[in-house]
Order: structure tokens, then C-alpha cells, then sequence
């Protein structure tokens, strides 16, 4: 039996692009890097408040990465989709979906992270945008 979840992986074709992308707009820490016995590189990433690591991969020898559309997404909380909203627009980005809000001060978003992977944010309740 399975006790927790250790890690996600995405594979991509621009390491450092991607690594970039998720430190400078979602903030996240990267953890370590090393290269797989078969040659992939592989950078860990992790969300201040996780224990879970998304691992991003680089292995040139599998072909270009091809996203389909709704395939995968992966979700992080955010304290207010509308001051991460004003977070994007700084770095020149934007919602590429939303933010959806709910009655109750929740509400969700996407963008687009590089190689086409979504990103979904989500407000949990009791935050109103002004």
C-alpha cells in the first residue's frame, strides 16, 4: 500500500525556460537537480506550503513534447486570484480562463504554463475581490 504522494512529473522540451516560468510566477523553490542513469535531465520544484515536488524533465531522446489540449493541469492555492492576477500582469502575463468567483469568496483561474501545461490557481473562501 501507498503512503503519500512524493512527486509529479511533467516532461518538457525548454528546461530552463519551464524551471524559470515556475519560480519567477508561481514561486516556486527548486529543490534539487540532478541527471537519470538514462540521461534525462530533471529539476525538482516545490510550493512553500507542500510536501509533494513537481518534477520537470528534459529527455531530448523521447521526441518533442506534445500537450494536448485539457490533458493535465496541476492546482495551487493562492491568497487572492486578484492581487496574482495584478502578480501577471506585472511579469506581462494574464488568466487565460477566469477567475471564475463564488459567492463565498472562492474562485479559480488558469494560465498557461510553458510547453501548453495549465496551471490552475484557487482562492478558497472568504477572500472578495474589491
Amino acid at each position: 500500500m501507498i503512503t503519500k504522494l512524493l512527486h509529479t512529473r511533467y516532461r518538457v522540451d525548454d528546461l530552463e525556460r519551464t524551471v524559470k516560468f515556475y519560480q519567477e510566477i508561481l514561486g516556486l523553490r527548486e529543490v534539487r537537480r540532478h541527471k537519470s542513469p538514462r540521461g534525462s535531465e530533471l529539476v525538482f520544484l516545490k510550493a512553500p506550503e507542500s510536501e509533494e515536488l513537481i518534477e520537470i524533465c528534459h529527455f531530448p531522446d523521447s521526441g518533442p513534447v506534445k500537450v494536448q489540449t485539457d490533458l493535465t493541469h496541476l492546482a495551487f492555492e493562492v491568497p487572492s486570484l486578484e492581487e496574482f492576477g495584478k502578480h501577471l500582469a506585472a511579469h506581462g502575463l494574464s488568466y487565460s480562463d477566469g477567475p471564475v468567483m463564488k459567492d463565498d469568496g472562492s474562485g479559480f483561474a488558469f494560465i498557461d504554463a510553458p510547453e501548453g501545461y495549465e496551471i490552475e490557481l484557487m482562492q478558497k473562501p472568504g477572500v472578495y475581490l474589491a
